[in-house]
């Protein structure tokens, strides 16, 4: 039998070294999630403003449809980051 612990223990595997550089890369990552979200959710929000315009002009030509689609995938990708923003 083995006596596996739910919780990892860190400790044992990482020099003193490299547990700083996580610990300062999470701190990195934790400063930033805030800001990201913030930006994220309003681009997500007047994106679809843009939207507007090309489809009044119609998506018959290529270099429109390419813009649409790009703007699109933009628009999901700034909801899924920014879905989280001002929720505690």
């Amino acid at each position: 039998m083995s006596n596996h612990s739910p919780l990892p223990n860190e400790s044992i595997g990482q020099s003193g070294s490299e547990t700083d550089h996580l610990s300062g890369y999470r701190r990195l990552v934790h400063s930033l999630k805030g800001p990201a979200q913030f930006l994220s959710f309003w681009i997500a929000i007047t994106l679809p403003f843009v939207h507007l315009p090309l489809l009044a002009q119609g998506l018959g030509d290529r270099r429109i449809t390419v813009a649409f689609l790009a703007l699109l995938t933009v628009n999901v990708l700034a909801l899924y980051v920014g879905h989280g923003h001002n929720r505690e």
